[in-house]
């Protein structure tokens, strides 16, 4: 681990400072510190109740391990994270560290919001990313985050008794979208539906990322922004997939829970469902009859071929402010949480109840190794089927996706596909137009 570099100040500075305060203004000053050590700020956003447990025993653990840092930890809600950072750094008072979105990471790299991390942290460490994640966290200058999870947006949970029921083999879960929906047809009874997956647009916008990329290998967007891609004949098939399960009443008529939310599997309406890997912790701890008849894939592509994206990688990383005074002393604390012994993240993996998923590649072989976590019936599956085929999340402005979102809930719907298409391509055209997107893709 780095030493800290910084010196207190010089009484000649002191009284320089004193003057400056009198005089009414704010000098410029080093590093915080608090009995002799330097003060490192880091502001986590909040999520799971075992999840600020965990970062508030591994901060503690952090800071009685050495003599130089003292880490404090603020939990931020997630309904005010986005203005109090703001304000804090308008104010010139960000934190030195802060967990940040994969899709909040190069828009803040266009700003200089986040420090450069390849000279502060052993590059074996960033090799050690997964290399499809590293390109959600790295540009042509350097890397800027480290992950710390990731949490796949679309799984395919099935119901192992309903398949043998239904005369399917639960061994040989469907492939292909033609697959899923006879095995959609086949599991439809007067009782439970085979099917469940998002059916509005506000679901829709950001759970079908990984099918748009499915089906026709891009977004529906030109890479630099500059103009709609929305009508390629391949989104054609997309609409028609999602139409297919609705008009044949495969799945629920009407969205009784939000697409993340896997209560229908849980709670026996629905015998297949496309739910985000979290799901396996709702289903371990709401649902736990349902846990063993429940078996996951990854969720069909559109031809069966399994190399292809069917989901995008959601998650968090830890970023280290670019204005921060202690960007060594901040990184040094990101590499003894997430990028050093892999005994902390396994036992985080393990607390998650295996609902979140390895960024590392020594940690994910650590979890291979480990009896709990081998055992486990889901770990395998998303770790080696779903996450490394994954893309990131999409930066471009959420009307972007919402406009393309309901011309697929129109679709399904029994709307023209094409007209659908065609009109979200001239509304996506305007929001480029209007928010004067083109050439701005980070």
């Amino acid at each position: 681990m780095h030493k800290s570099r910084m010196r207190r100040a010089a009484p000649v500075a002191l009284i320089a400072a004193a003057a400056l305060v009198l005089a009414g203004c704010s000098p410029s000053s080093g590093p915080a510190t608090q009995d002799g050590k330097t003060v490192v700020t880091f502001w986590q956003q909040k999520f799971e109740d075992y999840q600020q447990a965990w970062f508030k025993e591994q901060v503690a653990a952090y800071n009685d391990s050495q003599d130089d840092v003292v880490v404090k930890l603020e939990v931020v809600p997630a309904d005010t994270w986005d203005q109090k950072l703001k304000a804090a750094q308008a104010a010139g008072k960000a934190p030195d560290i802060a967990t940040t979105s994969y899709g909040r990471i190069m828009p803040g790299v266009a700003i200089g919001q986040f420090a450069q991390l390849d000279e502060l942290i052993d590059p074996a460490a960033l090799d050690d990313i997964q290399p499809n994640v590293r390109e959600f966290v790295t540009t042509d200058e350097g890397t800027f985050a480290y992950p710390f999870l990731v949490e796949p947006s679309t799984v395919l949970f099935y119901r192992t008794d309903l398949f043998q029921a239904a005369g399917l083999d639960p061994a040989n879960p469907p492939k292909s979208w033609d697959e899923l929906i006879a095995a959609a047809r086949a599991l439809t009874t007067d009782g439970v539906y085979g099917m469940n997956i998002a059916q509005t647009a506000a679901d829709l916008g950001w759970s079908s990322w990984g099918l748009q990329y499915n089906a026709a290998g891009h977004l529906p967007v030109a890479d630099d922004w500059s103009s709609a891609d929305a009508t390629d004949p391949a989104y054609v098939d997309l609409a028609n997939f999602y139409r297919t399960l609705y008009s044949e009443k495969l799945m629920p008529q009407e969205a009784a829970y939000p697409y993340a939310d896997c209560a229908p599997f849980g709670e026996g309406q629905v015998a297949m469902s496309a739910c985000g890997s979290w799901a396996i912790g709702q289903l371990t701890n709401d649902y736990a009859d349902v846990i063993p008849n429940t078996a996951v894939a990854a969720f069909p592509s559109i031809d069966g071929d399994p190399s292809k994206p069917t989901a995008t990688l959601g998650g968090w990383t830890l970023t280290v402010d670019g204005k921060s005074k202690v960007q060594q002393e901040g990184a040094d604390f990101i590499s003894w949480l997430l990028a050093g012994d892999t005994d902390h993240m396994v036992d985080f993996f393990k607390t998650s109840g295996f609902s979140k998923y390895p960024a590392r590649i020594s940690v994910a072989e650590a979890l291979a190794a480990d009896p709990e976590a081998s055992a486990n019936p889901f770990m395998q599956t998303v770790s080696e089927d779903i996450v490394p085929f994954a893309k990131a999340e999409p930066t471009y402005p959420w009307e972007i996706a919402l406009s393309f979102a309901t011309a697929i809930e129109k679709s399904m719907r029994g709307e023209d596909v094409q007209a659908a298409l065609e009109t979200a391509n001239t509304e996506i055209d305007g929001i480029i137009e209007k928010q004067k997107l083109a050439g701005t893709a980070p």
